[in-house]
């Protein structure tokens, strides 16, 4: 493969959107970056990054920050592709070059922008008829909630990051205790978000987006967006599935059998997850988060526009799998092989200009 490609990582925390914080990962995802850009090296792919011979321990050596300086040394560099693993927003410095005829990996930064929101997110997802939460918005100063809900319910940043500043809360005591607890601790901004607990299993589904694809040695041609298999995850904490920072997803997630994929309440989510990347204007993969209600039909709780894309490439990564690594590795591919694809479903800048309406379709 001839392309340049080379990673860019998160340098700072998005700017403050209608007074909503999304709050930056330590590191930035420059781990995933140096896990992707190693096994794209290794598959023989040409990877610029800002030292000659980066080192597999240093994760810093193998990705661009996502500045314009950081941009343009990568492209002065020579890289040609650019994958935007980073977190995105509407006027982040990649647009800055949509003039420089470079191809993308990653999501569009205004689709980002506005489906990073739970909010909308949701609101746009209830109104193609798919299964959401039942949900309201707390604001800072106004504890009250409007909508009716039965305990547990769950308390969620409106622009999250896993399951950071998410906790279940069982009466209306610990309900106002955590309100205040998630305000006082400034990390989140002047809004939350409350959903109703979903008591049943949770299965996380990786969608990819159309495109060209080679799958166990065959080419074939996906015209429209489609899952990778289900993968169930267990072990919660507190009804949460904890960070993978702190639990490797190998210990605690586990892909659906043929069998189990195929009954049809799986096979009807499948379904919604596409649709839902449809929905969001997906150019690349994206993790939808789905968990049974009390009568067993599933429903998406959380739509993953830059979905965790570690691996065990790297030494000593070998327990680093993503989620969406793990259930690619059903329909055999290997992290090595994920990632080609992913590549292969590279985009030109010039198309962020084309969806500068993109708001204009948010018609609920």
């Amino acid at each position: 493969m001839n392309r340049k490609v080379a990673l860019l990582h998160q340098a700072k925390q998005p700017p403050l959107k209608s007074g909503i914080i999304k709050p930056m990962k330590i590191g930035g995802y420059a781990d995933s970056s140096a896990d992707i850009a190693f096994s794209l090296g290794k598959s023989g792919v040409n990877i610029i990054t800002p030292m000659d011979i980066p080192r597999t321990t240093e994760d810093l050596e193998w990705s661009f920050p996502d500045t314009v300086d950081g941009i343009k040394d990568a492209i002065s560099r020579g890289a040609d592709t650019i994958w935007l693993n980073t977190v995105l927003y509407s006027g982040h410095p990649i647009e800055s070059f949509k003039k420089s005829n470079v191809s993308i990996i990653g999501q569009l930064p205004l689709a980002v922008d506005i489906f990073d929101d739970k909010i909308t997110t949701n609101k746009l997802l209830q109104s193609f008829n798919l299964p959401v939460p039942d949900n309201t918005v707390i604001h800072q100063g106004r504890f009250t909630i409007t909508q009716e809900f039965d305990f547990p319910v769950v308390i969620k940043p409106i622009r999250g990051r896993g399951s950071q500043g998410v906790t279940v809360v069982h009466n209306d005591a610990e309900l106002q205790k955590n309100i205040k607890t998630f305000f006082n601790s400034n990390q989140y901004g002047s809004s939350l978000y409350i959903e109703s607990f979903l008591p049943g299993e949770e299965l996380t589904i990786t969608v990819m987006p159309p495109g060209d694809y080679q799958v166990v040695g065959k080419n074939i041609r996906k015209d429209y967006y489609w899952s990778l298999p289900p993968v169930r995850r267990f072990n919660h904490k507190d009804g949460i599935a904890p960070y993978n920072g702190a639990v490797a997803v190998i210990n605690n997630s586990k892909v659906l059998n043929d069998s189990e994929s195929a009954e049809q309440p799986v096979i009807d989510l499948m379904k919604s997850c596409e649709k839902a990347a449809e929905i969001v204007k997906a150019k690349a993969p994206i993790r939808i988060d789905c968990r049974g209600d009390s009568i067993g039909r599933y429903l998406l709780f959380d739509l993953n526009m830059k979905p965790n894309m570690t691996g065990s490439s790297r030494p000593g990564r070998e327990d680093q799998d993503s989620l969406s690594a793990l259930a690619a590795r059903k329909i055999g591919w290997s992290y090595d092989e994920l990632l080609l694809n992913i590549l292969h479903q590279r985009w030109n800048i010039s198309d962020i200009e084309k969806f500068r309406n993109l708001k204009n379709y948010l018609l609920f």
